[in-house]
């Protein structure tokens, strides 16, 4: 744990306790009232408005955001995600009828969504801001309170999380608990009522893990190997640019980057040759100069990343420098699927390219590992993309664009299989933590009797015939 965070960590956490306050909380019915939620919404949107500034200083110290990066990935995000919960809060929150079959006749049926309790969300470094309050603003929306534990690794932008929060929210309400693994550990030895982490796949199984003793139900974002399709149809204009741009926001510090290419052998050159530009385009000759390129988080990941440079052949990029945390973006050629770079998940600025002759072989390849999060074709053929998304499974999937699906409030975003457990964003948040109870309600001005002891023969062929018609 860094000297920073220790210094605002003065002693070993009370979880018991700071569980037991937000239960208690909870408890109030405080949390019930729509206008409640609403209210510590627009506090909560007003707070990140007046300390614009701070946040993009913090997360320039953490990771070297550039402010146009810090605002559209963090901070516009988390606006446009707030007033996009408040547009549909009321809606969501209100009772939700259904179909009532004859059979349940005199009757009437409805969806009620109500809040879980106590949750905790655990978020990554790489997006420390948005990753640490986007499922947080789910969890208030439905209306259940919240600890938040952010990643000790990204200490600046995690220090003023604790001071917005903690110092303007009541503590049983909502809460930010610094520190590392020890205080993530107690933390995870209580029952929640509702678990939501952020990151690695091996930590994801940990938490499941911990979850498992109570039965607490869980959301797991974690990542894989995201694979971008070309073929020889890919638009060479908007269409590299974006992929470009999705690789090396956040030094491609990010669970939906494209992690590997597979491109036609076709075209192979002329993507490599436009990739080149586009990158020099964007960042310049020395992208290490450049205020538009971030920074590696820490030296164990500036190691691990610089391992995966001693396979492959290097066609741009390929320059380190520990001291600056400054890992160049990478293009990289004649990798093999058994390379440290083609076995984990990147995690940072580093592309490698492999081609294929028939796209029977790249959907081969793909379906022969985990399920990733996300799936990238760049492609004009119709056909190609189709058979792409009926034939691969992902948690999502971008056509022509890259990352911005996951600013699209309107579609789920979450893995499948080793990617992950459950979705959120826009109204999927809400209801992720919320458990949606189902009401059947009856008259008892009449009933059939024949539901009812002692049976005879003929009530139960009645009963056949009505579960026949009317259910």
């Amino acid at each position: 744990m860094s000297a920073t965070i220790e210094s605002q960590v003065h002693n070993a956490i009370d979880a018991a306790a700071l569980v037991d306050v937000q239960r208690q909380f909870f408890a109030s019915g405080k949390t019930k009232d729509i206008e409640f939620r609403i209210q510590q919404l627009k506090k909560l949107k007003q707070l990140i408005i007046d300390n614009e500034q701070n946040i993009m200083d913090a997360l320039k110290k953490d990771l070297n955001k550039s402010p146009m990066e810090a605002y559209g990935t963090e901070i516009g995000f988390m606006l446009a995600d707030i007033d996009h919960t408040l547009r549909d809060i009321r809606a969501l929150a209100k009772p939700r009828k259904v179909k009532t079959p004859l059979f349940h006749q005199l009757g009437s049926s409805w969806v009620q969504a109500e809040p879980y309790g106590v949750t905790y969300v655990i978020a990554p470094w790489n997006y420390p801001f948005q990753l640490a309050l986007s499922p947080m603003v789910g969890a208030i929306a439905a209306g259940n309170t919240c600890i938040i534990k952010p990643s000790e690794m990204a200490e600046n932008t995690s220090i003023l999380l604790e001071q917005l929060i903690n110092q303007h929210f009541e503590e049983g309400f909502l809460k930010v608990v610094l520190g590392g693994v020890t205080e993530s550990k107690a933390l995870l030895e209580q029952r929640f009522d509702y678990i939501f982490f952020t990151g690695g796949t091996e930590v994801g199984r940990y938490i499941y893990q911990c979850a498992a003793k109570f039965l607490t139900p869980v959301t797991l974002e974690l990542g894989g190997k995201s694979p971008c399709f070309i073929d020889e149809t890919f638009n060479t204009n908007w269409g590299i640019k974006r992929l470009v741009w999705g690789k090396f926001t956040n030094a491609g510090q990010t669970c939906v980057a494209p992690d590997y290419i597979l491109v036609d052998k076709k075209v192979k050159q002329k993507f490599v040759d436009l990739f080149i530009q586009t990158t020099k385009d964007f960042f310049g000759e020395n992208p290490q100069q450049s205020p538009d390129y971030g920074r590696i988080i820490n030296e164990r990941h500036f190691m691990r990343l610089s391992r995966m440079l001693e396979k492959g052949t290097v066609l741009m990029g390929g320059q380190t420098d520990i001291s600056n945390l400054y890992i160049a973006p990478t293009l990289l050629d004649s990798v093999s699927v058994e390379d440290v770079v083609m076995q984990e998940e990147i995690f940072g600025p580093i592309l490698p390219v492999i081609t294929y002759e028939k796209l029977d072989d790249a959907i081969k390849l793909v379906n022969s590992r985990n399920k990733p999060l996300a799936l990238y074709i760049f492609s004009e053929d119709k056909m190609y993309q189709e058979r792409i998304l009926n034939e691969v499974s992902s948690g999502n999937a971008s056509i022509n664009e890259c990352l911005m699906h996951v600013a699209q409030f309107e579609l789920p975003f979450g893995g499948v299989g080793e990617s992950g457990i459950g979705a959120y964003h826009g109204k999927l948040s809400f209801e992720t933590f919320s458990h949606m109870k189902g009401v059947l309600k009856k008259s008892t001005i009449t009933d059939l009797k024949q539901r009812f002891p002692p049976y005879t023969e003929g009530g139960t062929n009645l009963i056949k015939k009505m579960i026949g018609w009317f259910l």
